[in-house]
Protein backbone atom coordinates (compact mmCIF):
# COMPACT_ATOMS: atom_id res chain seq x y z
CA UNK A 1 0.00 0.00 0.00
CA UNK A 2 2.57 2.71 0.95
CA UNK A 3 4.92 2.98 3.95
CA UNK A 4 2.58 3.46 6.81
CA UNK A 5 2.85 6.06 9.55
CA UNK A 6 1.97 3.93 12.52
CA UNK A 7 0.13 -0.09 12.98
CA UNK A 8 -2.55 -1.78 14.64
CA UNK A 9 -2.41 -5.40 15.03
CA UNK A 10 -5.99 -7.60 14.02
CA UNK A 11 -6.36 -8.38 17.77
CA UNK A 12 -6.26 -4.94 18.77
CA UNK A 13 -9.45 -4.33 16.96
CA UNK A 14 -12.09 -4.15 20.10
CA UNK A 15 -14.77 -6.12 18.22
CA UNK A 16 -12.44 -8.80 17.86
CA UNK A 17 -12.92 -10.68 20.79
CA UNK A 18 -16.45 -12.16 19.62
CA UNK A 19 -14.70 -14.62 18.28
CA UNK A 20 -12.33 -15.62 15.19
CA UNK A 21 -13.06 -15.28 11.51
CA UNK A 22 -16.06 -17.91 10.60
CA UNK A 23 -14.34 -20.10 8.05
CA UNK A 24 -18.24 -20.72 5.70
CA UNK A 25 -17.89 -22.78 2.95
CA UNK A 26 -19.45 -22.66 -0.38
CA UNK A 27 -22.34 -20.15 -0.52
CA UNK A 28 -25.01 -19.91 -3.19
CA UNK A 29 -25.58 -16.25 -4.39
CA UNK A 30 -29.00 -15.79 -2.36
CA UNK A 31 -26.99 -16.83 0.76
CA UNK A 32 -23.96 -14.41 -0.40
CA UNK A 33 -26.20 -11.59 0.04
CA UNK A 34 -27.71 -12.23 2.95
CA UNK A 35 -24.08 -12.43 4.85
CA UNK A 36 -23.01 -9.36 3.35
CA UNK A 37 -25.69 -7.51 3.92
CA UNK A 38 -24.26 -6.20 7.41
CA UNK A 39 -20.85 -5.56 5.15
CA UNK A 40 -23.09 -3.50 2.24
CA UNK A 41 -24.67 -1.57 5.51
CA UNK A 42 -21.69 -0.48 7.08
CA UNK A 43 -19.93 0.53 3.84
CA UNK A 44 -22.84 2.77 2.91
CA UNK A 45 -22.96 4.27 6.61
CA UNK A 46 -19.21 4.75 7.01
CA UNK A 47 -18.57 6.19 3.72
CA UNK A 48 -19.05 9.62 4.43
CA UNK A 49 -16.46 9.32 7.56
CA UNK A 50 -13.63 9.19 4.79
CA UNK A 51 -14.28 13.05 3.79
CA UNK A 52 -12.62 15.78 5.25
CA UNK A 53 -13.43 19.86 4.98
CA UNK A 54 -10.63 21.94 3.39
CA UNK A 55 -7.94 23.32 5.90
CA UNK A 56 -5.89 26.16 5.80
CA UNK A 57 -2.81 23.76 4.05
CA UNK A 58 -5.70 22.27 1.32
CA UNK A 59 -8.14 24.18 0.25
CA UNK A 60 -10.32 21.13 -0.79
CA UNK A 61 -12.71 18.89 1.07
CA UNK A 62 -10.79 15.54 0.30
CA UNK A 63 -10.92 11.70 0.79
CA UNK A 64 -9.32 9.92 3.59
CA UNK A 65 -8.48 6.22 4.08
CA UNK A 66 -10.32 5.68 7.06
CA UNK A 67 -13.10 7.18 9.92
CA UNK A 68 -11.83 9.99 12.54
CA UNK A 69 -11.82 7.27 15.15
CA UNK A 70 -9.36 5.30 13.32
CA UNK A 71 -5.66 5.59 14.61
CA UNK A 72 -4.23 5.67 11.40
CA UNK A 73 -5.04 6.97 8.05
CA UNK A 74 -7.71 9.19 9.14
CA UNK A 75 -6.64 12.50 8.10
CA UNK A 76 -4.03 12.29 5.48
CA UNK A 77 -4.46 12.72 1.86
CA UNK A 78 -2.65 9.56 0.15
CA UNK A 79 -2.30 9.43 -3.88
CA UNK A 80 -3.41 6.26 -5.11
CA UNK A 81 -5.78 5.78 -1.58
CA UNK A 82 -8.02 8.64 -2.14
CA UNK A 83 -8.54 7.54 -5.65
CA UNK A 84 -9.50 4.05 -5.09
CA UNK A 85 -11.75 5.08 -2.34
CA UNK A 86 -13.55 7.70 -4.47
CA UNK A 87 -14.24 4.58 -7.00
CA UNK A 88 -16.27 3.04 -4.28
CA UNK A 89 -17.65 6.09 -3.07
CA UNK A 90 -19.23 6.66 -6.35
CA UNK A 91 -20.57 3.14 -6.09
CA UNK A 92 -21.97 4.28 -2.57
CA UNK A 93 -23.49 7.52 -4.43
CA UNK A 94 -26.10 5.40 -6.98
CA UNK A 95 -26.78 2.67 -4.66
CA UNK A 96 -28.22 5.21 -1.71
CA UNK A 97 -29.99 7.46 -4.77
CA UNK A 98 -27.46 10.21 -3.18
CA UNK A 99 -25.59 10.97 -6.60
CA UNK A 100 -22.99 13.70 -6.45
CA UNK A 101 -23.06 13.19 -2.35
CA UNK A 102 -19.14 12.54 -2.45
CA UNK A 103 -18.44 14.31 -5.73
CA UNK A 104 -16.84 17.80 -4.03
CA UNK A 105 -14.63 15.90 -1.93
CA UNK A 106 -13.34 13.71 -4.68
CA UNK A 107 -13.13 16.56 -7.41
CA UNK A 108 -11.49 18.22 -4.02
CA UNK A 109 -8.31 15.39 -3.79
CA UNK A 110 -7.43 15.77 -7.38
CA UNK A 111 -7.03 19.84 -7.14
CA UNK A 112 -5.31 19.52 -3.64
CA UNK A 113 -2.58 17.09 -5.08
CA UNK A 114 -2.67 19.87 -8.43
CA UNK A 115 -2.25 22.92 -6.32
CA UNK A 116 0.80 20.94 -4.60
CA UNK A 117 2.54 21.07 -7.89
CA UNK A 118 5.51 22.41 -8.93
CA UNK A 119 5.86 24.31 -12.81
CA UNK A 120 7.94 21.25 -13.36
CA UNK A 121 5.17 18.82 -12.54
CA UNK A 122 6.27 17.17 -9.56
CA UNK A 123 3.33 16.10 -7.79
CA UNK A 124 3.53 14.78 -3.70
CA UNK A 125 2.53 11.36 -3.01
CA UNK A 126 1.09 12.46 0.37
CA UNK A 127 -0.04 15.83 1.94
CA UNK A 128 -0.96 16.15 5.60
CA UNK A 129 -3.90 18.40 6.26
CA UNK A 130 -1.32 21.16 8.03
CA UNK A 131 1.07 21.44 5.11
CA UNK A 132 3.55 19.25 3.95
CA UNK A 133 4.18 15.41 3.13
CA UNK A 134 6.68 12.87 3.58
CA UNK A 135 9.26 15.56 3.83
CA UNK A 136 8.52 16.40 6.94
CA UNK A 137 8.51 13.06 8.12
CA UNK A 138 12.09 12.75 6.57
CA UNK A 139 13.56 15.43 4.87
CA UNK A 140 16.36 13.24 3.64
CA UNK A 141 13.52 11.33 1.42
CA UNK A 142 13.17 14.47 -1.20
CA UNK A 143 16.46 16.33 -1.73
CA UNK A 144 15.85 19.52 -3.63
CA UNK A 145 18.88 19.77 -5.67
CA UNK A 146 17.80 16.46 -7.07
CA UNK A 147 14.29 16.23 -7.46
CA UNK A 148 13.60 13.85 -10.57
CA UNK A 149 15.32 11.24 -8.66
CA UNK A 150 12.40 10.88 -6.55
CA UNK A 151 9.07 8.86 -6.60
CA UNK A 152 6.24 11.42 -6.63
CA UNK A 153 2.25 11.00 -7.24
CA UNK A 154 1.80 7.64 -9.26
CA UNK A 155 0.25 8.11 -12.47
CA UNK A 156 -3.59 8.38 -11.50
CA UNK A 157 -4.63 11.96 -11.55
CA UNK A 158 -6.03 11.76 -14.89
CA UNK A 159 -7.84 8.82 -14.62
CA UNK A 160 -9.37 10.10 -11.23
CA UNK A 161 -10.31 13.00 -12.97
CA UNK A 162 -11.56 10.97 -16.13
CA UNK A 163 -14.16 9.41 -13.70
CA UNK A 164 -15.92 12.21 -12.80
CA UNK A 165 -15.89 13.49 -16.09
CA UNK A 166 -17.24 10.44 -17.42
CA UNK A 167 -19.74 9.95 -14.71
CA UNK A 168 -21.01 13.25 -14.42
CA UNK A 169 -20.25 14.68 -18.02
CA UNK A 170 -18.62 17.86 -16.32
CA UNK A 171 -15.17 19.19 -17.24
CA UNK A 172 -15.38 22.47 -16.05
CA UNK A 173 -13.69 21.88 -12.75
CA UNK A 174 -10.74 21.09 -14.14
CA UNK A 175 -10.31 23.43 -17.05
CA UNK A 176 -8.39 25.77 -15.24
CA UNK A 177 -5.19 23.15 -14.50
CA UNK A 178 -5.19 21.29 -17.10
CA UNK A 179 -1.09 22.70 -18.06
CA UNK A 180 -0.40 21.78 -14.44
CA UNK A 181 -2.06 17.97 -15.03
CA UNK A 182 0.02 18.25 -18.59
CA UNK A 183 2.97 19.30 -16.47
CA UNK A 184 2.67 16.39 -14.04
CA UNK A 185 2.33 13.56 -16.87
CA UNK A 186 5.14 15.61 -19.49
CA UNK A 187 7.55 15.12 -16.19
CA UNK A 188 6.86 11.08 -15.96
CA UNK A 189 7.05 10.99 -19.84
CA UNK A 190 10.42 13.56 -19.55
CA UNK A 191 11.99 11.86 -15.94
CA UNK A 192 10.18 8.74 -15.18
CA UNK A 193 11.35 6.65 -18.83
CA UNK A 194 14.07 4.92 -20.03
CA UNK A 195 14.90 5.83 -23.15
CA UNK A 196 16.27 2.56 -24.72
CA UNK A 197 12.98 0.79 -24.45
CA UNK A 198 10.10 3.68 -23.39
CA UNK A 199 9.38 1.94 -20.48
CA UNK A 200 8.52 3.98 -17.30
CA UNK A 201 10.24 2.79 -14.08
CA UNK A 202 10.80 3.59 -10.51
CA UNK A 203 12.96 6.28 -8.61
CA UNK A 204 13.59 3.79 -5.98
CA UNK A 205 11.94 1.17 -3.82
CA UNK A 206 10.10 4.03 -1.73
CA UNK A 207 6.56 4.13 -1.50
CA UNK A 208 6.04 2.65 -4.72
CA UNK A 209 2.13 0.80 -3.30
CA UNK A 210 3.38 -2.63 -3.69
CA UNK A 211 5.17 -1.49 -0.94
CA UNK A 212 8.10 -4.85 -0.75
CA UNK A 213 7.42 -6.23 -4.53
CA UNK A 214 11.09 -8.11 -4.74
CA UNK A 215 11.29 -7.33 -8.62
CA UNK A 216 11.60 -3.54 -7.07
CA UNK A 217 12.47 -3.43 -3.51
CA UNK A 218 15.79 -2.89 -2.34
CA UNK A 219 16.77 -2.99 -5.66
CA UNK A 220 19.31 -0.53 -7.10
CA UNK A 221 17.74 3.16 -8.16
CA UNK A 222 15.93 3.55 -11.29
CA UNK A 223 16.84 -0.39 -12.41
CA UNK A 224 13.05 -1.65 -12.31
CA UNK A 225 10.56 -1.27 -15.54
CA UNK A 226 7.83 -2.09 -13.57
CA UNK A 227 4.46 -3.91 -14.75
CA UNK A 228 2.70 -2.20 -12.19
CA UNK A 229 3.78 0.94 -12.79
CA UNK A 230 3.53 0.74 -16.47
CA UNK A 231 0.12 -0.52 -16.24
CA UNK A 232 -0.87 2.65 -14.24
CA UNK A 233 0.76 5.03 -16.79
CA UNK A 234 -0.42 3.63 -19.86
CA UNK A 235 -4.21 4.19 -18.37
CA UNK A 236 -3.33 7.33 -17.51
CA UNK A 237 -2.05 8.74 -20.64
CA UNK A 238 -5.63 7.13 -22.57
CA UNK A 239 -7.41 9.24 -19.11
CA UNK A 240 -5.67 12.54 -20.39
CA UNK A 241 -6.36 12.27 -23.92
CA UNK A 242 -10.35 11.49 -23.01
CA UNK A 243 -9.90 14.39 -20.50
CA UNK A 244 -8.60 16.83 -23.68
CA UNK A 245 -11.22 15.75 -25.91
CA UNK A 246 -13.92 16.68 -23.47
CA UNK A 247 -12.32 20.07 -23.43
CA UNK A 248 -12.70 20.04 -27.20
CA UNK A 249 -8.92 19.93 -27.98
CA UNK A 250 -9.20 17.22 -30.21
CA UNK A 251 -5.99 17.11 -31.77
CA UNK A 252 -4.02 17.20 -28.44
CA UNK A 253 -6.40 14.42 -27.13
CA UNK A 254 -5.28 12.04 -30.50
CA UNK A 255 -1.63 13.18 -29.47
CA UNK A 256 -1.79 11.79 -26.30
CA UNK A 257 -3.44 8.71 -27.42
CA UNK A 258 -0.48 7.90 -29.69
CA UNK A 259 1.87 8.27 -26.31
CA UNK A 260 -0.63 5.24 -24.77
CA UNK A 261 -0.39 3.48 -27.93
CA UNK A 262 3.60 3.59 -28.24
CA UNK A 263 3.67 2.48 -24.26
CA UNK A 264 1.45 -0.56 -25.16
CA UNK A 265 3.42 -1.48 -27.81
CA UNK A 266 6.65 -1.07 -25.47
CA UNK A 267 4.58 -3.07 -22.56
CA UNK A 268 4.30 -5.74 -24.91
CA UNK A 269 7.81 -5.78 -26.58
CA UNK A 270 9.76 -5.89 -23.37
CA UNK A 271 7.26 -7.13 -20.78
CA UNK A 272 5.38 -9.79 -22.68
CA UNK A 273 6.70 -13.00 -21.95
CA UNK A 274 6.30 -15.41 -24.84
CA UNK A 275 7.19 -18.55 -22.96
CA UNK A 276 4.99 -18.28 -19.87
CA UNK A 277 2.01 -16.41 -21.23
CA UNK A 278 2.38 -13.40 -18.58
CA UNK A 279 3.76 -9.98 -18.62
CA UNK A 280 6.75 -9.43 -16.10
CA UNK A 281 8.90 -6.37 -14.72
CA UNK A 282 12.23 -5.90 -16.50
CA UNK A 283 15.67 -5.07 -15.15
CA UNK A 284 17.37 -2.15 -16.39
CA UNK A 285 19.93 -2.50 -14.94
CA UNK A 286 23.15 -3.24 -17.40
CA UNK A 287 26.54 -1.91 -18.07
CA UNK A 288 26.01 -0.03 -20.99
CA UNK A 289 27.72 -0.97 -24.47
CA UNK A 290 31.01 1.45 -24.86
CA UNK A 291 32.14 1.89 -27.82
CA UNK A 292 35.42 3.26 -26.31
CA UNK A 293 36.57 0.32 -25.34
CA UNK A 294 37.65 -3.31 -26.78
CA UNK A 295 35.99 -5.60 -24.28
CA UNK A 296 32.88 -7.55 -26.04
CA UNK A 297 33.04 -5.55 -28.86
CA UNK A 298 32.68 -8.31 -31.30
CA UNK A 299 29.21 -8.87 -30.25
CA UNK A 300 28.19 -6.53 -27.60
CA UNK A 301 24.74 -6.91 -26.08
CA UNK A 302 21.47 -6.07 -28.30
CA UNK A 303 18.93 -5.93 -25.59
CA UNK A 304 17.86 -3.11 -23.85
CA UNK A 305 16.26 -5.16 -20.58
CA UNK A 306 16.24 -8.44 -18.84
CA UNK A 307 12.69 -10.26 -17.61
CA UNK A 308 12.74 -10.74 -14.20
CA UNK A 309 10.47 -14.07 -13.86
CA UNK A 310 8.96 -12.77 -10.41
CA UNK A 311 4.92 -14.09 -10.10
CA UNK A 312 3.37 -11.42 -8.59
CA UNK A 313 -0.34 -10.03 -8.83
CA UNK A 314 1.35 -6.95 -10.79
CA UNK A 315 1.48 -9.01 -13.80
CA UNK A 316 -2.21 -9.35 -14.08
CA UNK A 317 -2.23 -5.17 -13.84
CA UNK A 318 -1.84 -5.32 -17.76
CA UNK A 319 -5.47 -6.81 -18.14
CA UNK A 320 -7.22 -4.28 -15.89
CA UNK A 321 -5.06 -1.56 -18.15
CA UNK A 322 -6.63 -3.50 -21.32
CA UNK A 323 -3.25 -3.91 -22.77
CA UNK A 324 -3.00 -7.94 -23.50
CA UNK A 325 -5.07 -9.15 -26.85
CA UNK A 326 -7.67 -11.69 -26.37
CA UNK A 327 -5.13 -14.45 -26.67
CA UNK A 328 -2.69 -13.23 -24.35
CA UNK A 329 -5.66 -12.19 -21.85
CA UNK A 330 -7.09 -16.20 -22.56
CA UNK A 331 -3.33 -17.76 -21.32
CA UNK A 332 -2.76 -15.27 -18.55
CA UNK A 333 -6.45 -16.71 -17.01
CA UNK A 334 -4.57 -20.24 -17.05
CA UNK A 335 -1.91 -18.89 -14.94
CA UNK A 336 -4.47 -17.26 -12.62
CA UNK A 337 -6.91 -19.84 -11.73
CA UNK A 338 -3.87 -22.10 -10.90
CA UNK A 339 -3.96 -23.29 -7.45
CA UNK A 340 -0.49 -23.99 -6.95
CA UNK A 341 0.49 -20.48 -7.24
CA UNK A 342 -1.95 -17.73 -7.51
CA UNK A 343 -5.45 -18.82 -6.74
CA UNK A 344 -6.19 -19.11 -3.23
CA UNK A 345 -10.04 -19.46 -0.94
CA UNK A 346 -10.32 -15.55 -0.67
CA UNK A 347 -8.82 -14.49 -4.07
CA UNK A 348 -5.54 -13.31 -5.50
CA UNK A 349 -2.10 -14.31 -3.97
CA UNK A 350 0.35 -11.16 -3.91
CA UNK A 351 3.03 -13.11 -4.97
CA UNK A 352 2.89 -16.63 -5.57
CA UNK A 353 3.49 -19.30 -3.20
CA UNK A 354 6.25 -20.99 -5.85
CA UNK A 355 8.46 -18.17 -5.06
CA UNK A 356 11.00 -18.06 -2.34
CA UNK A 357 10.22 -14.89 -1.05
CA UNK A 358 6.69 -15.84 -0.26
CA UNK A 359 5.02 -15.32 3.36
CA UNK A 360 2.11 -14.00 5.35
CA UNK A 361 3.42 -11.78 8.11
CA UNK A 362 2.28 -8.47 9.60
CA UNK A 363 4.57 -5.22 8.85
CA UNK A 364 4.65 -2.25 8.08
CA UNK A 365 6.82 -0.04 6.02
CA UNK A 366 6.90 -1.80 4.45
CA UNK A 367 3.77 -3.12 4.30
CA UNK A 368 3.63 -7.25 3.25
CA UNK A 369 2.80 -7.97 -0.70
CA UNK A 370 4.89 -11.21 -0.26
CA UNK A 371 1.60 -13.26 -0.58
CA UNK A 372 -1.66 -11.59 1.93
CA UNK A 373 -4.78 -11.05 -0.43
CA UNK A 374 -5.16 -7.12 -0.24
CA UNK A 375 -9.02 -5.88 -1.07
CA UNK A 376 -7.19 -3.99 -3.99
CA UNK A 377 -5.72 -6.24 -6.06
CA UNK A 378 -8.24 -8.83 -6.03
CA UNK A 379 -10.05 -5.51 -7.33
CA UNK A 380 -8.15 -4.89 -10.04
CA UNK A 381 -7.93 -8.83 -10.87
CA UNK A 382 -11.28 -8.68 -10.98
CA UNK A 383 -11.89 -5.60 -13.28
CA UNK A 384 -9.34 -7.43 -15.81
CA UNK A 385 -11.49 -10.24 -15.93
CA UNK A 386 -14.55 -8.24 -16.55
CA UNK A 387 -12.54 -6.46 -19.32
CA UNK A 388 -11.54 -9.52 -21.47
CA UNK A 389 -15.50 -11.35 -20.85
CA UNK A 390 -14.04 -13.99 -18.11
CA UNK A 391 -17.49 -13.84 -16.30
CA UNK A 392 -17.17 -16.90 -14.71
CA UNK A 393 -13.75 -15.73 -13.37
CA UNK A 394 -14.93 -12.56 -12.59
CA UNK A 395 -17.74 -13.77 -10.32
CA UNK A 396 -15.30 -16.35 -8.86
CA UNK A 397 -13.11 -13.77 -7.43
CA UNK A 398 -15.74 -11.13 -6.72
CA UNK A 399 -17.74 -14.01 -4.51
CA UNK A 400 -14.77 -14.65 -2.65
CA UNK A 401 -13.70 -11.26 -1.75
CA UNK A 402 -17.02 -10.65 -0.52
CA UNK A 403 -17.12 -13.91 1.59
CA UNK A 404 -13.40 -12.39 2.88
CA UNK A 405 -15.13 -9.08 3.77
CA UNK A 406 -18.35 -10.29 4.91
CA UNK A 407 -16.51 -12.80 7.01
CA UNK A 408 -14.49 -10.84 8.77
CA UNK A 409 -17.23 -7.77 9.27
CA UNK A 410 -19.31 -9.98 10.86
CA UNK A 411 -17.29 -11.47 13.06
CA UNK A 412 -15.51 -8.63 14.19
CA UNK A 413 -17.11 -5.75 13.35
CA UNK A 414 -14.32 -3.81 11.25
CA UNK A 415 -12.19 -4.87 8.31
CA UNK A 416 -8.33 -5.29 8.04
CA UNK A 417 -5.74 -3.81 5.90
CA UNK A 418 -5.00 -7.47 4.30
CA UNK A 419 -5.45 -11.23 4.99
CA UNK A 420 -4.23 -15.00 5.35
CA UNK A 421 -5.16 -16.13 1.33
CA UNK A 422 -6.43 -19.89 2.44
CA UNK A 423 -8.16 -19.02 6.35
CA UNK A 424 -9.20 -15.81 5.89
CA UNK A 425 -7.80 -14.28 9.04
CA UNK A 426 -6.80 -10.91 9.14
CA UNK A 427 -3.15 -10.16 9.35
CA UNK A 428 -3.49 -6.91 10.81
CA UNK A 429 -4.62 -3.06 10.63
CA UNK A 430 -8.01 -3.24 12.47
CA UNK A 431 -10.26 -0.89 11.15
CA UNK A 432 -9.08 -0.10 7.59
CA UNK A 433 -11.48 0.79 5.09
CA UNK A 434 -10.13 2.81 1.92
CA UNK A 435 -10.16 0.30 -1.00
CA UNK A 436 -11.61 -2.80 0.90
CA UNK A 437 -15.04 -0.53 0.33
CA UNK A 438 -14.24 -1.30 -3.63
CA UNK A 439 -16.14 -5.01 -2.44
CA UNK A 440 -19.46 -2.73 -2.77
CA UNK A 441 -18.71 -2.91 -6.75
CA UNK A 442 -18.18 -6.36 -6.66
CA UNK A 443 -21.56 -6.65 -4.62
CA UNK A 444 -23.72 -4.65 -7.31
CA UNK A 445 -21.72 -6.62 -10.07
CA UNK A 446 -22.48 -10.05 -8.50
CA UNK A 447 -26.56 -8.44 -7.66
CA UNK A 448 -27.10 -7.74 -11.51
CA UNK A 449 -27.00 -3.92 -10.43
CA UNK A 450 -25.91 -0.70 -12.22
CA UNK A 451 -21.95 -1.17 -11.75
CA UNK A 452 -20.05 2.68 -11.61
CA UNK A 453 -16.43 1.86 -12.06
CA UNK A 454 -12.96 3.59 -12.53
CA UNK A 455 -11.46 5.06 -15.58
Amino acid sequence: MRSSLGEQSASSCPECAKGAVNQAGQRSAEELIADSKALRDYIESSSSQMVRPATKALHHPYVVPSTPDSPIYSSDLWDWDSWWASVAMSQVEIDTNNDGEFLEATEGSILNFLDKTTKDGISPMLLFPTGGGFEEIDPSLYDPDHPFDQNMHKPILAQAAAMLIQQHHDSSWIADKIDVLESFLNNYLEHHVHKATGLAYWQTDFAIGVDNDPSVFFRPDKSTASIFLNSLLYRELLAFGFILESLNKVDDAIAWREKARALRDAINTYCWDERDGTYYSVDLNLREVSSKTWLHHGAPRSWPCLIMRIDSWSSFAPMWAGIPDQKQAERMLARLVNPDTFNAKYGVRTLSRLEKQYQIRSSNNPSCWLGPIWGVSNYMVFRGLVKYGFEDAARDMAEKTIRLFANDFNATGCLHEYYDPDSGEPVMTAGFQNWNFLVVNMMDYIEGRRVRFEF
